[in-house]
């Protein structure tokens, strides 16, 4: 694939011909860098769609229309509607006068919603709406197939692991994991560009790295309930050992979506 952009200080301006990653300010333990917000579009195209436009932030947002230099946002798009990618949404729907879609009726605006084949066209391209709940209940991936990309929101992250929220699931994101994975294969997909940290330009590497986590984390919270750990903080103990105090709720969580998981098998 040609045109694809890493630049050695970080995410922000990494992408493809066809994609650019304006990075939001909102670096923590848990968004990384930050949210990437990715403005799509050929280059000389007159319109553009914008995926995930990130916080409630008014400076990224107005960096995110000052970047646009006079093209029309044809739609805003969210991966999925926690905060960080979709608290910005309704303001910068009102600065660049273009709908929101969603697969979650609560954050769509002024538009159609989202859902699993749709196909939105914008900017001189089009986007191909995967389904992979897992990390939200309204997850969505993104295939620009002009750039051979996949954009992931926080199913897949450039670097680290995904968390399972409390309004996702295990199963169903084991699920998506494996129909990424044949996705990419399928559509021989070349970079995987993530709503938070650096682009990957190795899906199938990335995904199989993916799965075999998962699994491997599975068998290790296994072995910690055969050894008498009953609650998610015995287990945290004992599975992220020497984890720093501010990641303990994080890993919490996601233990018990994996606790969950178990018990249903």
């Amino acid at each position: 694939m040609s045109g694809l952009r890493i630049p050695l200080d970080g995410p922000d301006g990494s992408g493809t011909t066809r994609a650019t990653n304006l990075l939001a300010p909102n670096a923590s333990p848990m968004t990384l860098d930050g949210t990437n917000t990715w403005v799509i579009g050929e280059p000389d195209a007159p319109s553009v769609l914008v995926v995930d436009p990130g916080p409630d932030d008014e400076g990224h947002l107005r960096r995110v229309a000052d970047h646009l230099d006079g093209r029309r946002v044809k739609a805003i798009l969210l991966s999925h509607g926690h905060s960080d990618h979709s608290g910005g949404a309704k303001r910068f729907a009102e600065m660049a006068g273009a709908p929101v879609r969603a697969l979650d009726p609560a954050h769509v605006l002024g538009g159609e919603g989202l859902g699993d084949g749709d196909v939105v066209s914008g900017g001189g391209v089009e986007l191909r709406v995967v389904g992979t709940p897992g990390h939200s209940f309204d997850s969505l991936c993104f295939y620009l197939p002009g750039d051979e990309a996949m954009l992931t929101g926080d199913t897949i992250l450039g670097r680290g692991t995904t968390m399972i929220a409390p309004d996702g699931d295990l199963a169903d994101y084991l699920r998506s994991l494996d129909r990424l994975r044949a996705g990419a294969e399928i559509m021989s997909a070349k970079v995987l560009l993530p709503g938070h940290g650096p682009v990957l330009p190795e899906p199938i590497a990335a995904l199989d790295s993916y799965i075999a986590h998962r699994r491997g984390r599975l068998e290790q919270i296994r072995r910690a309930r055969r050894e008498g750990a009953r609650t998610p903080a015995e287990i945290v103990d004992i599975v992220y050992a020497g984890l720093e105090d501010g990641l303990r709720p994080a890993a919490e969580m996601s233990v018990r979506a994996q606790i969950a998981y178990l018990d249903g098998l």
